[in-house]
């Protein structure tokens, strides 16, 4: 690979600071409801992404376009969508009923978990997958015991961050089968569209009764606009174009740090109270583990972190 430019660096460390910057902007924006919170940010994030799709679509040769609209990519984009809506859902509710270091702990833990699901469906994981999943799984289990000391860690909100990292694995699992030949800006839009659209109907269900399109004239409108840009824009998009330079594997060990970024944010700009002893412990282990899966699933030639 050649040599890194160094501006690159700070590409990476912006995006990942947009990235970690997400679970105190949705926690901060607790006044609506959370499953209309959750498609808000997504409805913002498809008309941010919007042009870039567009100008991607031209780009593509005819072939590519035709694919676009095949019962498979539709199927799978479809089941995408849905799975990203399960994701923000559990994710955003999980930020009613934990601590913010809790929720962004558990809901990125999703490595371990395509681990466990690889070694019993696919094959043998690598050793250093193997460590890091039991070494995860300890550090989980350490940060519960906040659980016991805490009115603001509940093992809820934890069980729904949880979920948050189980289902974005199909948006995962979709992602890396399509975009071998999709530009990542005409999946996404599509996938973050029926994602936001999904929400809506479930947010009705749930008894929310704030309005579909309530953000156009939200005297919050600028904090979903901010959240959307500095997470999808420069968070989201800055990681894939630091892919064009870094190893994946450099990549994903920044997005790990995201826990801990994310609930410094909280406590530096949202007024989130410092994570208790067994939160810190445990949470160092945790992220440690699932940089031994990610370390390990490169060994394997596989990305168990793909964003």
């Amino acid at each position: 690979m050649s040599k890194t430019p160094p501006l690159v660096w700070g590409l990476l460390a912006l995006s990942v600071l947009g990235v970690s910057s997400a679970g105190a902007i949705l926690k901060d924006l607790d006044l609506i409801p959370p499953l209309m919170r959750a498609s808000w940010r997504l409805q913002i994030t498809v008309l941010m992404l919007m042009p870039l799709a567009i100008w991607q679509y031209k780009q593509m040769n005819t072939p590519s376009r035709k694919k676009l609209t095949e019962k498979r990519t539709v199927l799978i984009v479809s089941g995408s969508g849905i799975a990203l809506a399960t994701h923000f859902g559990a994710w955003t509710t999980s930020l009613d009923h934990t601590s913010l270091a809790h929720s962004l702990l558990f809901v990125t833990s999703h490595p371990i978990i395509i681990v466990i699901g690889t070694a019993i469906l696919i094959r043998k994981p690598h050793p250093f997958e193997t460590t890091g999943a039991v070494v995860g799984l300890i550090g989980a289990s350490i940060t519960l015991l906040d659980a016991k000391n805490s009115g603001d860690v509940t093992l809820f909100g934890n069980f729904l961050a949880l979920m948050g990292a189980i289902t974005v694995i199909g948006y995962i699992v979709a992602g890396r089968i399509l975009r071998e030949w999709m530009p990542v800006f005409v999946y996404a839009v599509p996938v973050t569209l029926i994602a936001a659209i999904l929400l809506i109907p479930a947010s009705i269900l749930m008894g929310e009764s704030t309005a579909a399109l309530g953000w156009v004239e939200s005297e919050l409108l600028f904090d979903f606009i901010k959240l959307a840009f500095l997470a999808g824009i420069v968070g989201h998009t800055g990681l894939n174009a630091c892919l064009r330079w870094l190893k994946p594997l450099t990549v994903s060990f920044a997005v790990t740090l995201e826990p801990i970024i994310g609930a410094f944010i909280g406590w530096l700009y949202y007024d989130e109270a410092v994570p208790q002893k067994w939160t810190w412990l445990g949470g160092l282990i945790l992220i440690f583990g699932i940089m031994l899966v990610i370390k390990g699933g490169a060994e394997h030639g596989m990305d168990t972190a793909d964003q």
